[in-house]
Protein backbone atom coordinates (compact mmCIF):
# COMPACT_ATOMS: atom_id res chain seq x y z
CA UNK A 1 0.00 0.00 0.00
CA UNK A 2 2.94 2.34 0.57
CA UNK A 3 3.65 2.29 -3.19
CA UNK A 4 0.09 3.39 -3.88
CA UNK A 5 0.35 6.22 -1.36
CA UNK A 6 3.47 7.43 -3.15
CA UNK A 7 1.42 7.53 -6.39
CA UNK A 8 -0.86 10.04 -4.67
CA UNK A 9 2.17 12.15 -3.77
CA UNK A 10 2.16 11.12 -0.11
CA UNK A 11 5.27 11.50 2.05
CA UNK A 12 6.27 11.43 5.70
CA UNK A 13 5.17 15.07 5.95
CA UNK A 14 1.51 14.21 5.33
CA UNK A 15 -1.35 13.67 7.75
CA UNK A 16 -3.42 10.77 6.44
CA UNK A 17 -7.01 10.50 7.66
CA UNK A 18 -8.25 6.90 7.28
CA UNK A 19 -12.06 6.76 7.31
CA UNK A 20 -12.34 3.23 5.96
CA UNK A 21 -13.63 0.68 8.47
CA UNK A 22 -11.11 -1.13 10.63
CA UNK A 23 -12.25 -4.34 12.35
CA UNK A 24 -11.93 -7.39 10.07
CA UNK A 25 -12.27 -5.25 6.91
CA UNK A 26 -8.93 -4.86 5.12
CA UNK A 27 -9.57 -1.28 3.99
CA UNK A 28 -8.74 0.67 7.13
CA UNK A 29 -5.88 -1.56 8.26
CA UNK A 30 -4.35 -1.67 4.76
CA UNK A 31 -4.23 2.11 4.37
CA UNK A 32 -3.09 2.52 7.97
CA UNK A 33 -0.19 0.11 7.49
CA UNK A 34 0.91 1.80 4.28
CA UNK A 35 0.76 5.24 5.87
CA UNK A 36 2.89 4.08 8.81
CA UNK A 37 5.39 2.49 6.43
CA UNK A 38 6.08 5.81 4.70
CA UNK A 39 6.31 7.54 8.09
CA UNK A 40 3.21 9.70 7.74
CA UNK A 41 1.07 10.75 10.68
CA UNK A 42 -2.00 8.50 10.56
CA UNK A 43 -5.43 9.31 11.98
CA UNK A 44 -7.35 6.00 12.43
CA UNK A 45 -10.82 7.55 12.30
CA UNK A 46 -12.54 4.41 10.94
CA UNK A 47 -16.12 4.77 9.64
CA UNK A 48 -19.12 6.60 11.03
CA UNK A 49 -19.57 9.51 13.47
CA UNK A 50 -19.36 12.10 10.73
CA UNK A 51 -19.34 15.12 13.05
CA UNK A 52 -16.26 13.73 14.78
CA UNK A 53 -14.65 12.98 11.42
CA UNK A 54 -14.98 16.62 10.40
CA UNK A 55 -13.55 17.78 13.73
CA UNK A 56 -10.56 15.44 13.34
CA UNK A 57 -9.95 16.62 9.78
CA UNK A 58 -9.89 20.18 11.07
CA UNK A 59 -7.91 19.61 14.29
CA UNK A 60 -5.13 17.45 12.83
CA UNK A 61 -4.95 19.29 9.51
CA UNK A 62 -5.31 16.16 7.40
CA UNK A 63 -3.81 16.47 3.93
CA UNK A 64 -4.97 13.10 2.52
CA UNK A 65 -8.43 11.59 3.00
CA UNK A 66 -9.03 7.84 2.59
CA UNK A 67 -12.62 6.54 2.39
CA UNK A 68 -15.27 5.31 -0.03
CA UNK A 69 -16.28 7.84 -2.71
CA UNK A 70 -19.89 7.86 -1.51
CA UNK A 71 -18.73 8.73 2.02
CA UNK A 72 -16.52 11.50 0.63
CA UNK A 73 -19.66 13.11 -0.82
CA UNK A 74 -21.46 12.55 2.47
CA UNK A 75 -18.63 14.31 4.31
CA UNK A 76 -18.77 17.19 1.82
CA UNK A 77 -22.51 17.61 2.49
CA UNK A 78 -21.98 17.46 6.24
CA UNK A 79 -19.18 20.04 6.08
CA UNK A 80 -21.40 22.43 4.17
CA UNK A 81 -24.28 21.93 6.61
CA UNK A 82 -21.94 22.63 9.53
CA UNK A 83 -20.95 25.94 7.93
CA UNK A 84 -17.47 24.95 6.75
CA UNK A 85 -15.96 25.71 3.36
CA UNK A 86 -13.40 23.51 1.61
CA UNK A 87 -10.80 26.26 2.00
CA UNK A 88 -10.84 25.78 5.77
CA UNK A 89 -9.36 22.29 5.38
CA UNK A 90 -5.86 21.29 4.26
CA UNK A 91 -6.93 18.36 2.11
CA UNK A 92 -5.02 18.10 -1.16
CA UNK A 93 -5.57 14.46 -2.13
CA UNK A 94 -8.08 11.70 -1.58
CA UNK A 95 -7.70 7.93 -1.99
CA UNK A 96 -11.11 6.48 -2.70
CA UNK A 97 -12.25 2.96 -3.52
CA UNK A 98 -14.14 -0.15 -2.32
CA UNK A 99 -17.10 0.59 -4.62
CA UNK A 100 -17.62 1.45 -8.30
CA UNK A 101 -17.68 5.18 -9.05
CA UNK A 102 -17.79 7.21 -12.22
CA UNK A 103 -15.66 10.00 -13.67
CA UNK A 104 -18.55 12.37 -12.99
CA UNK A 105 -18.54 11.44 -9.29
CA UNK A 106 -14.76 11.94 -9.22
CA UNK A 107 -15.19 15.46 -10.57
CA UNK A 108 -17.97 16.14 -8.06
CA UNK A 109 -15.77 15.05 -5.14
CA UNK A 110 -12.82 17.11 -6.35
CA UNK A 111 -15.02 20.18 -6.73
CA UNK A 112 -16.68 19.87 -3.32
CA UNK A 113 -13.61 18.96 -1.26
CA UNK A 114 -10.96 20.88 -3.20
CA UNK A 115 -8.61 17.93 -3.62
CA UNK A 116 -7.19 15.57 -6.25
CA UNK A 117 -9.07 12.26 -6.20
CA UNK A 118 -7.19 8.99 -6.72
CA UNK A 119 -8.79 5.62 -7.36
CA UNK A 120 -7.51 2.62 -5.38
CA UNK A 121 -8.54 -0.92 -6.22
CA UNK A 122 -8.62 -3.61 -3.57
CA UNK A 123 -9.56 -7.23 -3.10
CA UNK A 124 -9.67 -8.69 0.40
CA UNK A 125 -8.96 -12.16 -1.03
CA UNK A 126 -5.79 -10.94 -2.77
CA UNK A 127 -4.26 -8.41 -0.35
CA UNK A 128 -6.77 -5.67 0.46
CA UNK A 129 -6.14 -2.12 -0.78
CA UNK A 130 -3.18 -1.63 -3.08
CA UNK A 131 -3.78 -4.10 -5.89
CA UNK A 132 -3.80 -1.11 -8.23
CA UNK A 133 -3.90 2.67 -8.00
CA UNK A 134 -4.38 5.62 -10.33
CA UNK A 135 -1.65 8.24 -10.80
CA UNK A 136 -1.80 11.98 -11.43
CA UNK A 137 -2.27 11.40 -15.17
CA UNK A 138 -5.65 9.65 -14.66
CA UNK A 139 -4.89 7.09 -17.39
CA UNK A 140 -6.17 4.06 -15.50
CA UNK A 141 -4.98 2.24 -12.39
CA UNK A 142 -1.43 0.88 -12.25
CA UNK A 143 -1.44 -2.81 -11.27
CA UNK A 144 1.39 -3.92 -9.00
CA UNK A 145 2.37 -6.61 -11.50
CA UNK A 146 5.42 -7.71 -9.53
CA UNK A 147 2.89 -9.22 -7.11
CA UNK A 148 0.00 -10.16 -9.41
CA UNK A 149 -0.51 -11.42 -12.97
CA UNK A 150 -3.66 -9.83 -14.43
CA UNK A 151 -5.86 -11.21 -17.21
CA UNK A 152 -9.17 -10.28 -18.80
CA UNK A 153 -11.58 -13.11 -19.58
CA UNK A 154 -15.04 -13.54 -21.05
CA UNK A 155 -17.23 -13.88 -17.91
CA UNK A 156 -19.45 -16.46 -19.62
CA UNK A 157 -16.87 -18.73 -21.27
CA UNK A 158 -13.69 -18.08 -19.26
CA UNK A 159 -11.79 -17.45 -22.51
CA UNK A 160 -8.86 -15.02 -22.22
CA UNK A 161 -9.65 -11.89 -24.24
CA UNK A 162 -7.18 -9.85 -26.34
CA UNK A 163 -5.65 -6.66 -24.93
CA UNK A 164 -8.01 -3.70 -25.02
CA UNK A 165 -11.21 -5.75 -24.77
CA UNK A 166 -13.63 -5.40 -21.88
CA UNK A 167 -14.25 -8.40 -19.66
CA UNK A 168 -13.85 -9.86 -16.19
CA UNK A 169 -10.63 -9.16 -14.34
CA UNK A 170 -8.65 -12.20 -13.14
CA UNK A 171 -5.58 -12.21 -10.87
CA UNK A 172 -2.93 -14.81 -10.08
CA UNK A 173 -0.71 -14.22 -7.03
CA UNK A 174 3.08 -14.20 -7.45
CA UNK A 175 4.44 -13.29 -4.02
CA UNK A 176 1.52 -13.92 -1.65
CA UNK A 177 2.13 -16.47 1.09
CA UNK A 178 -0.27 -18.64 3.14
CA UNK A 179 -3.14 -18.25 0.66
CA UNK A 180 -1.81 -17.72 -2.88
CA UNK A 181 -4.59 -17.72 -5.46
CA UNK A 182 -4.35 -18.72 -9.12
CA UNK A 183 -6.64 -17.15 -11.71
CA UNK A 184 -8.93 -15.68 -9.08
CA UNK A 185 -12.12 -14.37 -10.70
CA UNK A 186 -12.92 -10.92 -9.33
CA UNK A 187 -16.27 -10.49 -11.14
CA UNK A 188 -15.17 -6.89 -11.77
CA UNK A 189 -15.44 -5.63 -15.34
CA UNK A 190 -12.49 -3.69 -16.76
CA UNK A 191 -10.01 -3.35 -19.64
CA UNK A 192 -6.22 -3.89 -19.50
CA UNK A 193 -3.60 -1.68 -21.17
CA UNK A 194 0.05 -2.72 -21.37
CA UNK A 195 1.72 0.31 -22.96
CA UNK A 196 3.66 2.70 -20.65
CA UNK A 197 1.69 5.44 -18.93
CA UNK A 198 2.27 9.16 -19.52
CA UNK A 199 3.67 9.31 -15.98
CA UNK A 200 6.55 7.05 -17.08
CA UNK A 201 5.53 3.92 -15.19
CA UNK A 202 5.60 0.69 -17.17
CA UNK A 203 3.20 -1.31 -14.98
CA UNK A 204 0.09 -2.63 -16.76
CA UNK A 205 -2.99 -0.50 -16.22
CA UNK A 206 -6.63 -1.38 -15.71
CA UNK A 207 -9.45 0.97 -16.56
CA UNK A 208 -11.83 2.06 -13.81
CA UNK A 209 -14.19 -0.78 -12.90
CA UNK A 210 -17.57 -0.07 -14.48
CA UNK A 211 -19.51 -2.72 -12.60
CA UNK A 212 -19.54 -6.37 -11.69
CA UNK A 213 -20.63 -9.28 -13.78
CA UNK A 214 -22.71 -10.50 -10.85
CA UNK A 215 -24.41 -7.24 -9.80
CA UNK A 216 -25.51 -6.42 -13.30
CA UNK A 217 -29.24 -5.83 -13.58
CA UNK A 218 -31.12 -7.45 -16.44
CA UNK A 219 -34.21 -5.35 -17.10
CA UNK A 220 -36.45 -6.32 -19.99
CA UNK A 221 -33.57 -8.26 -21.50
CA UNK A 222 -31.15 -5.31 -21.29
CA UNK A 223 -27.96 -5.36 -19.20
CA UNK A 224 -27.93 -2.34 -16.90
CA UNK A 225 -25.19 -1.15 -14.53
CA UNK A 226 -25.92 1.50 -11.88
CA UNK A 227 -22.79 3.38 -13.04
CA UNK A 228 -24.45 4.02 -16.42
CA UNK A 229 -27.35 5.78 -14.74
CA UNK A 230 -25.03 7.63 -12.36
CA UNK A 231 -23.15 9.11 -15.34
CA UNK A 232 -26.39 10.43 -16.79
CA UNK A 233 -27.57 11.93 -13.50
CA UNK A 234 -24.29 13.67 -12.72
CA UNK A 235 -23.93 15.03 -16.26
CA UNK A 236 -26.99 17.22 -15.65
CA UNK A 237 -26.83 20.20 -13.33
CA UNK A 238 -29.29 21.04 -10.56
CA UNK A 239 -29.13 17.51 -9.14
CA UNK A 240 -27.39 16.15 -6.06
CA UNK A 241 -25.16 13.02 -6.37
CA UNK A 242 -27.58 10.98 -4.25
CA UNK A 243 -29.87 8.53 -6.00
CA UNK A 244 -31.66 5.18 -5.63
CA UNK A 245 -32.72 2.63 -8.22
CA UNK A 246 -35.77 0.47 -7.65
CA UNK A 247 -36.65 -2.52 -9.81
CA UNK A 248 -40.15 -3.98 -9.63
CA UNK A 249 -42.12 -6.48 -11.68
CA UNK A 250 -45.72 -5.83 -12.68
CA UNK A 251 -47.10 -8.89 -14.36
CA UNK A 252 -44.40 -9.92 -16.82
CA UNK A 253 -42.92 -6.43 -17.15
CA UNK A 254 -39.88 -5.09 -15.28
CA UNK A 255 -40.22 -1.51 -14.07
CA UNK A 256 -37.16 0.63 -13.31
CA UNK A 257 -37.65 3.65 -11.08
CA UNK A 258 -34.90 6.22 -10.57
CA UNK A 259 -35.11 8.59 -7.62
CA UNK A 260 -32.59 11.43 -7.45
CA UNK A 261 -32.35 14.40 -5.12
CA UNK A 262 -32.80 17.92 -6.41
CA UNK A 263 -30.52 20.75 -5.44
CA UNK A 264 -32.00 23.25 -3.01
CA UNK A 265 -32.27 25.80 -5.83
CA UNK A 266 -34.23 23.45 -8.08
CA UNK A 267 -36.45 22.36 -5.19
CA UNK A 268 -37.45 26.02 -4.74
CA UNK A 269 -38.12 26.44 -8.47
CA UNK A 270 -41.45 26.32 -10.27
CA UNK A 271 -43.17 22.95 -10.67
CA UNK A 272 -43.10 23.20 -14.47
CA UNK A 273 -39.28 23.47 -14.45
CA UNK A 274 -39.01 20.39 -12.23
CA UNK A 275 -41.33 18.44 -14.54
CA UNK A 276 -39.30 19.58 -17.55
CA UNK A 277 -36.09 18.25 -15.98
CA UNK A 278 -37.78 14.94 -15.16
CA UNK A 279 -38.75 14.55 -18.83
CA UNK A 280 -35.20 15.43 -19.90
CA UNK A 281 -33.75 12.79 -17.57
CA UNK A 282 -36.28 10.22 -18.74
CA UNK A 283 -35.24 10.78 -22.37
CA UNK A 284 -31.52 10.71 -21.62
CA UNK A 285 -31.71 7.51 -19.55
CA UNK A 286 -33.76 5.82 -22.27
CA UNK A 287 -31.21 6.90 -24.88
CA UNK A 288 -28.32 5.58 -22.77
CA UNK A 289 -29.84 2.29 -21.60
CA UNK A 290 -32.18 1.47 -24.44
CA UNK A 291 -35.08 1.09 -21.99
CA UNK A 292 -37.38 3.58 -20.31
CA UNK A 293 -37.40 4.38 -16.60
CA UNK A 294 -39.72 6.26 -14.28
CA UNK A 295 -37.78 9.29 -13.02
CA UNK A 296 -38.70 10.98 -9.77
CA UNK A 297 -36.98 14.09 -8.50
CA UNK A 298 -37.20 14.15 -4.72
CA UNK A 299 -36.55 16.82 -2.12
CA UNK A 300 -33.01 17.42 -0.83
CA UNK A 301 -31.81 15.15 1.99
CA UNK A 302 -34.66 12.64 1.61
CA UNK A 303 -32.63 9.66 0.34
CA UNK A 304 -30.53 7.57 2.74
CA UNK A 305 -26.85 8.43 3.15
CA UNK A 306 -24.08 5.89 3.49
CA UNK A 307 -21.09 5.91 5.83
CA UNK A 308 -19.60 2.91 4.03
CA UNK A 309 -20.41 1.29 0.72
CA UNK A 310 -23.41 2.96 -0.84
CA UNK A 311 -26.47 0.81 -1.50
CA UNK A 312 -27.83 2.17 -4.77
CA UNK A 313 -30.14 -0.61 -5.94
CA UNK A 314 -33.22 -2.23 -4.40
CA UNK A 315 -34.44 -5.08 -6.56
CA UNK A 316 -37.96 -5.89 -5.42
CA UNK A 317 -38.69 -8.47 -8.11
CA UNK A 318 -39.49 -11.94 -6.84
CA UNK A 319 -38.13 -13.70 -9.90
CA UNK A 320 -38.45 -17.20 -8.48
CA UNK A 321 -42.17 -17.08 -7.68
CA UNK A 322 -44.29 -18.82 -10.29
Amino acid sequence: MARCLYMAGASNRDVIHVAYGYGLFTGGLGLHGGAEEIGAMTVPASGGNTARQIQLLMDFGATILCCTPSYALYLADAMKEAGYTKDQFKLRAGIFGAEPWTLEMKQEIESRLGLKAYDVYRLSEIMGPGVSMSCHEDCGLHINADHFIPEIIDPDTGEVLPDGEKGELVFSCVTKQALPLLRYRTRDLSILHWEPCKCGRTLPRMEKVTGRSDDMLIIRGVNVFPSQIESVLLSIGQLEPHYMLYVDRKGALDILTVEVEMSQELFSDEVKNIESLEKKLHAKIESTLGISADVRLVAPKTLPRSEGKAKRVIDRRNLFNK
